[in-house]
């Protein structure tokens, strides 16, 4: 019988996310904790991908009887904003180098299936039912400015730079992936706020979030 799959909730009176702590980026919402874990069954087809390329293996299918609670925590103002915004007591643990090289190696494949995914997109995409969203070159920039400031959650300073200027990105991610492979405890990074488990997870659940947006918003 297949292992089940760890999974953490955070929730607020008005929304919920169900997040896999041992798969970072695979992390999904809904208004209630039941529609959270239904989401992420549902988006595990979706997830599969990154965590091939990441050659980390993936269940072939996964359900919500596949899926194993193990913690909840409250969560805050960023929950109902829409982000999976508190670590928990999983995302603590501490780190071997394997558990480490993992880590960077999904968030690298995350950051891989945005970037191709933002490529093939074309600039203009479809508005949602009140004609807003942001176009493909917004969505680039918005992924670029908030792993800038996720680097500075782990430590690392970077200048602000314009998105379509490979270097400096490939830089920042270079010290980002560094950063998460060094990691072996399980408090903040670089003295900050987020341990490494949580920082691979909002790194990787954003770029995935923004790619899947793109690809659903493309005429």
């Amino acid at each position: 019988m297949p292992k089940p799959i760890a999974v953490t909730i955070e929730s607020t009176p008005k929304k919920a996310f169900a997040s896999a702590p041992d798969w970072p980026g695979w992390s999904r919402s809904g208004k209630t904790e039941e529609l959270a874990l239904e989401a992420l069954a549902a988006y595990a087809a979706r997830y599969r991908p990154v965590a091939e390329a990441a050659a980390a293996g993936f269940p072939s299918a996964v359900a919500v009887d596949d899926l194993e609670i193990v913690g909840r925590l409250e969560g805050s103002t960023g929950t109902e904003f829409g982000v999976p915004s508190q670590p928990t007591d999983h995302d603590r643990r501490p780190l071997t180098t394997a558990d480490a090289d993992r880590l960077a190696r999904i968030v690298e494949a995350a950051w891989s299936a945005f970037d191709r995914i933002a490529a093939a997109a074309p600039e203009e995409l479809r508005k949602g039912p009140r004609g807003g969203g942001r176009n493909t070159a917004k969505v680039i920039a918005h992924v670029m400015d908030s792993d800038r400031a996720y680097a500075n959650e782990i430590g690392i300073k970077i200048r602000q730079f314009a998105p379509g200027d490979r270097a400096p990105v490939s830089g920042m991610r270079a010290a980002m992936l560094e950063a998460l492979r060094a990691a072996r405890e399980g408090g903040p990074l670089g003295g900050r706020h987020w341990p490494a488990r949580y920082a691979a997870h909002r790194i990787a659940w954003h770029a995935l979030d923004h790619a899947w947006e793109i690809e659903d918003r493309t005429e």
